[in-house]
């Protein structure tokens, strides 16, 4: 169970993550992707079309079709991803869902909890997933043996 994502933007993050890993100009199909990356295909064609309408992957139709980044995977930061699916309230809004929380009328976990959303925004925001292809290739590599 995550404490910021969905599950749509967890899977979201694995599947652009999962392109990145591919060629220049390589296409997978969403059953592949799906396949490799132990995501219901129904669930992996949803998540494809967001991507797709916020330009982060492309799509290419008919029998030899499949998905591709959108651009240089040196130019996609996780935080881009994190917005086309899930969008960027969760770092504005209250982790606990008290309304009107801010640092002059805090909730009880405002301070905690605010300076690793801080943390994460950062991080997500620095990180692009050229970063992270030799890390998803092993993972994916395990997650195929089991």
């Amino acid at each position: 169970m995550t404490v910021i994502f969905s599950k749509k933007c967890e899977y979201g993050l694995q599947a652009v993550l999962y392109l990145a890993t591919l060629g220049k100009d390589e296409k997978s199909p969403s059953e592949e992707i799906s396949r490799k990356l132990k995501i219901p295909k129904e669930f992996v064609s949803k998540i494809l079309q967001s991507l797709t309408a916020s330009k982060i992957i492309k799509s290419k139709k008919g029998n030899s079709g499949g998905f591709l980044l959108g651009k240089p995977a040196s130019k996609i930061r996780l935080l881009d991803i994190v917005e086309a699916i899930d969008g960027l309230a969760m770092f504005k809004s209250c982790v606990i869902g008290f309304p009107e929380c801010s640092p002059e009328h805090p909730c009880p976990v405002h301070n905690k909890w605010g300076k690793l959303r801080t943390q994460a925004y950062e991080m997500l925001s620095a990180e692009t997933i050229e970063s992270f292809k030799a890390k998803t290739l092993k993972k994916i590599s395990f997650m195929n043996r089991v």
